[in-house]
């Protein structure tokens, strides 16, 4: 049998934790390994528990979500990070993508919707879609949007042409199917690409590629 889904909550709100519990707690393939109700704890429950999957609360009032994101992601195998939110378009939720969150959820999200979405990301597949990121960044600040745009094409340019218009691809929000059919490859190598792309730019996830070709964009 295959070893369930490890997940740890962290939010705040005890109401909130309580709900995640209840309808995680009813399925057979995800275990809930622990609970947390600030971002400094996060850490050590990680090294104690070995979560696979992060569900992680943005907004909490001493360290909040992107301090813990932030944190884990200097640490050895650090888990996929799911961040929840309110809101479509917050400043905060972009920061945690770029520190390596494999996606956001909104807290009234289905509770079917929010199983999926733990599967997907244990499996290696971020949540969130092109629309949403192309929301969620026009409505956030644009300072420094030059910088970003200038240190984005110059990291692209490391990449072969292929890898480019894999990575294209990947910003676009295409599974490995589908840029497989796109670009007349293989899933598995598509996969290879995008694990070369990921060495190459330094980067964690699929999510941060989509970022970065969005910043690279004119």
């Amino acid at each position: 049998m295959t070893a369930p889904i490890r997940v740890l909550i962290v939010d705040d709100d005890a109401l909130v934790r309580a709900g995640l519990s209840m309808i995680l707690g009813g399925q057979d393939d995800i275990a809930i390994v622990g609970e947390a109700d600030d971002g400094s704890r996060v850490p050590p429950m990680v090294a104690e528990h070995r979560p696979d999957v992060v569900l992680m609360d943005i907004r909490m009032p001493d360290v909040d979500g992107l301090a813990a994101t932030e944190a884990l992601r200097g640490t050895k195998a650090p888990p996929e990070v799911l961040v929840l939110t309110t809101f479509h378009a917050d400043a905060q939720v972009l920061r945690a993508l770029r520190a390596g969150a494999a996606g956001f959820l909104l807290k009234d999200i289905p509770p079917a919707d929010l199983v999926t979405a733990i599967r997907k990301v244990a499996a290696g597949e971020p949540i969130l879609s092109p629309v949403v990121t192309r929301q969620l960044i026009s409505h956030v600040s644009t300072d420094g949007a030059g910088h970003r745009t200038e240190r984005a094409r110059a990291l692209l340019d490391r990449l072969s042409e292929r890898e480019r218009e894999v990575a294209g691809a990947v910003g676009l929000g295409r599974s490995n199917a589908e840029i497989g059919r796109e670009l007349f490859m293989s899933v598995p190598t598509v996969k290879a690409h995008v694990s070369r792309i990921l060495t190459k730019l330094g980067l964690n996830n699929r999510v941060q590629i989509a970022l970065l070709v969005y910043d690279a964009s004119p």
